[in-house]
């Protein structure tokens, strides 16, 4: 890293660059962003999570324009053509496209206009003219005819050919067309020719113009799809007059005939190639900006609905419903374990439904049930429920609408597969069901993120960066929540810091072969776990009815010797501080800072220990949807329950239960004005929504949170 990237990465996050190099060097030797931002605040100053996850993604960033300069460096070299100058400059330049301007003379290039014309011989006429020094330029063109160079004409054209090529490769000229770009470009959109009917879900966008600077993400998304599908044909457009104004003033300074090709040149080179090659450049960093706000809002979503309130360690009878095929209904014990499965029919054939599921209730002790929320939910819910609330014996059982996003890809995958090798689809897709009430996260890191369902245009985004954003959501939210090491499925242990997949089902196997772990300690002893994993994963790690109390906190392990001196000067044992909390705040902190563990790290063990092993997410409510079942229900100015299923950049969805979300747009969330959704909703909120337009036919229910 030089020392220019590093501050510019300071100065991006407003933080010390002192704590950007620490961050750096933690991060190169192996580090894991939730480890770095929980366990090493005096290095990085307290820097939160989303700040050390922006530093490593600049470190990337520049680790990567590194690696370019080295070959650019590399290519140039060989070609005999490195100055002192030049290399200065290249070493200087910071982003790619500063390097790639800077090597763009120097590129192998296919045949062009103007290597076809230096070929003939015309680069030193070009020269001439460019200077626009020679004022008879026909004559002293005419001394460049040859067999390939008819004429005089044919001569100027070539030398105009190396010209527009030296104006596109020149840094100042392609600044100045950039700032075009940067201040003017307009985003226009056609629809193409006979396209009318096929492309009609793009009719706002048959004839639309908007400044690129001010497009939406959403918006740009979905012209982006338009195009990409064949419908609207798309441009990034500037005036190119104004455009030439900025490149006349930096090259003509003569007068007469020379003034008059180099202008010609100007023209062509912005026709030809400076316009084309910049509007390229601000089509990929336009799709680069719309990507990285659709993925925040896809990874916005999906922290929310991976911290969703758990129901916890609880026996649960799930029910995937369905009419024709009837509900798949299955028994889980505590730990999420299948204990039955069977199929029941409350549509058809009620009565013989009422006492099957009766009997399971009471049989398995069952304490709450879930439901789907597809397909026949509110009427399998309805029938539960009343069943419930007829029969004393199981009145206090808890009825919780489940969302089934996902759960079909669960169901077939490999995953699903190899835990449930003899059972069908529709079977892993109830056990499925009730594992999401039990503990939303365990159950939704073993989907592919982009299938949950609560992004926006995540299809039409870049499948690498989404795919690393979510990646790192999941084991952010891991992290943040902590893993019980005796119980955890490999797919929540492989998020874990520094395990992965291979690790993960060392442990699952050592667990196997030796029963549980009782130490945190013990994990040295899975194969190929060595201290740096150790060191990564541990502090993330719980074990309930651990000997040690510490092993069931997120005090590190590397930090117990602390607790134990606290412990040891207070006259008591680690777990009556744990209990006793005005001896835990009389403690004085400075007593115990040293060299490695400072006031930030200090104040964090005595937080923890007010909470050992206590699951940070919120406390899961019942709720209630209003007397509605279908869209035909709906009527204007009904005020109802609803849940937020889904956030966008315009607004949000809500599920007020009658199988179609209703959108409540961004402008009816408040009586105020509201940039980001978020500022009101949070995904699975429970909210009340009033209807405002209802249109069966198109399935589109608009809703509003205003006056209510």
């Amino acid at each position: 890293m030089t020392t220019k990237q590093l501050q510019i990465i300071s100065q991006l996050l407003n933080v010390h660059e002192r704590s950007v190099i620490n961050t750096i060097k933690l991060i190169e030797e192996g580090a894991t962003v939730p480890f770095i931002s929980r366990y090493r605040k005096e290095a990085t100053g307290s820097m939160d999570e989303v700040q050390v996850a922006e530093i490593k993604l600049q470190y990337d960033k520049f680790t990567e324009a590194d690696k370019r300069r080295d070959a650019i460096i590399k290519s140039i070299e060989e070609q005999g053509k490195m100055t002192p100058e030049l290399l200065k400059k290249i070493n200087d330049a910071v982003y790619i496209n500063e390097l790639e301007d800077l090597y763009l003379p120097y590129k192998q290039k296919r045949k062009t206009k103007a290597s076809i014309a230096i070929e003939k011989g015309l680069e030193p006429l070009a020269k001439i003219i460019f200077a626009q020094a020679e004022r008879n330029i026909e004559q002293v063109a005419g001394k460049y005819l040859n067999d390939q160079v008819k004429d005089i004409e044919d001569a100027l054209a070539g030398a105009r050919d190396i010209m527009a090529e030296w104006i596109n490769e020149d840094i100042d000229a392609r600044n100045k067309v950039r700032r075009i770009f940067d201040r003017e470009s307009v985003l226009t959109s056609k629809l193409k020719k006979g396209k009318e009917e096929e492309g009609i879900k793009y009719k706002d966008y048959y004839d639309f113009a908007q400044e690129l600077s001010r497009i939406p993400s959403h918006r740009l998304l979905a012209i982006r799809r338009g195009e990409e599908e064949g419908f609207l044909k798309v441009s990034i457009d500037i005036d190119n007059d104004k455009a030439a104004d900025a490149l006349e003033r930096q090259y003509l300074k003569g007068f007469g005939e020379p003034k008059a090709q180099v202008e010609m040149a100007i023209q062509d080179s912005l026709k030809r190639l400076l316009v084309p090659s910049i509007e390229t450049e601000y089509d990929n960093k336009s799709k680069e900006k719309a990507d990285k706000e659709a993925v925040l809002i896809f990874s916005t979503n999906l922290r929310q609905l991976l911290l969703s309130a758990p129901l916890g360690q609880k026996r649960i009878l799930a029910i995937d419903p369905g009419f024709r095929t009837g509900c798949k209904t299955v028994v889980l014990n505590e730990l999420g374990d299948l204990l039955y499965d069977t199929v029941i029919y409350p549509m058809d054939k009620k009565v013989e439904a009422e006492a099957r599921v009766r009997k399971l209730i009471e049989d398995y002790k069952i304490e709450a049930v879930a439901i789907g929320n597809g397909t026949a939910g509110r009427e399998t819910e309805s029938f539960v429920k009343a069943l419930i609330k007829n029969t004393p014996s199981i009145s206090k059982v808890l009825v919780f609408s489940v969302s089934e996003q996902g759960a079909s890809i669960y169901s077939a995958s490999p995953v699903a597969r190899e835990e449930f090798p003899d059972k069908d689809v529709t079977v892993r897709g109830a056990i499925s069901i009730g594992r999401r009430l039990k503990d939303p996260l365990a159950e939704l890191v073993k989907i592919d993120p982009k299938s949950i369902g609560v992004g926006q245009y995540q299809h039409d985004v870049n499948p690498k960066f989404l795919k690393e954003s979510l990646d790192g959501v999941v084991e952010s939210c891991v992290n943040q929540v902590g893993v019980e090491l005796n119980t955890a499925s490999k797919h929540l242990l492989g998020y874990v810091s520094g395990l992965g997949p291979t690790l993960a089902q060392n442990i699952v196997d050592y667990r196997t072969a030796n029963g549980k772990f009782s130490t945190r300690d013990e994990l040295k002893k899975v194969p190929r776990l060595g201290g740096k994993a150790f060191e990564q994963a541990a502090g993330f790690l719980r074990i309930h009815g651990a000997k040690n109390p510490l092993d069931n906190s997120a005090v590190h392990p590397e930090s117990y010797h602390i607790v134990t001196k606290m412990a040891k000067d207070a006259g008591v044992t680690i777990s009556q501080l744990i209990e006793n909390e005005s001896l835990r705040k009389s403690i004085d902190l400075k007593k115990y800072v040293s060299a490695d563990i400072g006031l930030p790290t200090l104040t964090d063990i005595i937080q923890e220990l007010a909470k050992p092993g206590r699951d940070p997410r919120a406390q899961l409510e019942v709720f209630e949807f209003g007397n509605v079942h279908d869209i035909q229900d709906l009527r204007e100015g009904m005020v109802l329950p609803g849940i937020v299923t889904n956030i966008t950049a315009f607004g949000c969805f809500v599920d007020i239960g009658v199988h179609q979300d209703g959108l409540v747009h961004v402008s009816q969330m408040a009586n105020r004005f509201i940039k980001d959704p978020n500022e009101v909703v949070k995904v699975h909120q429970k909210v009340q929504v009033k209807v405002t337009e209802v249109d069966a036919k198109r399935k589109r229910i608009a809703l509003s949170m205003k006056d209510i």
